[in-house]
């Protein structure tokens, strides 16, 4: 029973029970009996009335409840006869101008953080409470295996992307370099923030790519047309000294001047192989820009496979089409393309030379794809296993004994003049496959 109820209840009870004493001077004083009762009656209706007025404030306080649930802050209570009363409507009416105003400023702050994390180039993940993503923004979006990941933690897409192991592994307020399959490299930190009262973690993502290859290129160009100037000068000057050497060995004894020649034609081949040498690093360096026109891939890859099919078959490897579609013309710069091909075949073949296990191939797939053709290569040999991703395509890093590490470097400098996307990476059944997407790069990841 409510409060208004059981006042009524109590006021009632009380005056017919004044009623009942009323009664019993009926018949010794009828007219004092009438005039208590009149008085007693008079004092229910004035009771009445005032429980009503003084429960009034209640009735407010329910509408101002109700407006705050639905969350009408724009409405406003309606005033009374009552002075007393209306300073508790305009409190009320004070609190929901309140927050209606604050509610206002907390839309107009949200809508301008919305624009900003739409319009940012950085890619922002939020977690909820949970630790399941709650929000991407249109970059966090375009890194690979987060389309559809609304709702679920990281973890669960960790397994297939390796961006996104590193990303779910980042520290509480550390900020790292991370690699993805496909060369690509980013900046990720991880930070917190509180909402109502408990943190909730959230990712910053800012791909670096483009700026730290340009940062290399320019240090290994800077470095490598030094190293080019000096070693040409001194190949040509001690080449010059060999040759002048080479007209004194008449004047030796026949078995001198033998042995004279010998190491005279020695410390030549050896000249010449540096020159030979320090000419593969300026090939990156001097490499001209790619004149496009359209190739058939396939032509391009037929060649390169009869090229290496006899020194496969004499290291007791096979290489064979694994698939290969029927894809359009693509427009390329057939020999440099030709050229970063050949580095990736003969890469593949020199992986499964030194590999150990039994299977030993090399599968070409050419495959038509939703919006893109896709061009790999893979080998059987399995270096990339305990490989770390970020130390792909930089410079000097080769998983080769002897290898100079400037074949990946060309490969990456002539598919990214290409605008063609690549990836290198260890597939689940233990090969390596370097995949090139050759149509719409962005949508084939």
């Amino acid at each position: 029973m409510t409060l208004r109820w059981r006042l009524y209840g109590y006021l009632i009870a009380a005056h017919l029970l004044f009623l009942a004493i009323t009664v019993l001077l009926f018949r010794t004083q009828p007219l004092l009996m009438l005039g208590l009762e009149a008085t007693v009656l008079l004092s229910l209706v004035l009771g009445i009335r005032l429980i009503r007025r003084a429960l009034e404030p209640l009735g407010y306080t329910r509408h101002f409840h109700d407006l705050l649930q639905d969350q009408h802050y724009a409405a406003r209570l309606q005033h009374s006869d009552d002075k007393e009363l209306n300073e508790l409507v305009q409190l009320f009416n004070t609190m929901l101008g309140a927050l209606y105003q604050e509610r206002l400023q907390i839309g107009e702050q949200q809508g301008f953080l919305d624009r900003l994390l739409e319009a940012t180039p950085s890619a922002v993940i939020v977690f909820d409470f949970d630790g399941r993503i709650s929000l991407l923004n249109a970059s966090a979006l375009a890194l690979p295996g987060l389309a559809q990941a609304h709702g679920q933690p990281l973890s669960a897409f960790a397994g297939e992307h390796s961006l996104l192991a590193q990303l779910d592994a980042l520290p509480l307020g550390d900020s790292q370099l991370l690699t993805g399959a496909d060369g690509r490299r980013y900046r990720g930190q991880r930070g917190q923030f509180y909402d109502r009262g408990f943190a909730r973690h959230f990712l910053l993502v800012e791909e670096l790519t483009e700026e730290l290859e340009s940062s290399e290129k320019a240090t290994y160009e800077k470095l490598i047309r030094v190293l080019a100037h000096e070693v040409n000068n001194t190949v040509a000057a001690t080449g010059s000294v060999l040759d002048s050497l080479l007209y004194y060995r008449r004047q030796l004894a026949e078995r001198d001047s033998e042995d004279f020649s010998t190491a005279i034609h020695a410390v030549q081949r050896r000249n010449a192989s540096l020159g030979e040498f320090i000419e593969r690093f300026t090939r990156v360096v001097k490499m001209p820009a790619p004149e496009l026109r359209p190739n058939a891939v396939r032509d391009v890859m037929d060649d390169i496979l009869y090229l290496y099919r006899e020194q496969c078959r004499s290291r007791g490897i096979s290489i064979a089409w694994q698939r290969c579609d029927e894809v359009p013309a693509i427009a390329m710069d057939r020999q440099l393309m030709e050229q970063a091909l050949l580095n990736i075949v003969k890469n593949a073949m020199e992986a499964v030379e030194m590999g150990a296990g039994a299977d030993r191939h090399i599968h070409l797939v050419l495959a038509q794809e939703a919006g893109a053709v896709r061009l790999s290569v893979i080998d059987s040999g399995n270096l990339l296993g305990e490989v770390p991703a970020h130390q792909l395509f930089t410079p000097f890093f080769t998983t080769k004994k002897g290898g100079q590490g400037i074949g990946l470097l060309f490969v990456r400098e002539v598919l990214n003049r290409h605008g063609f996307r690549y990836r290198l990476a260890a597939t689940p059944d233990g090969a390596t496959s370097f995949d090139i997407w050759l149509l719409s790069p962005r949508a084939a990841l």
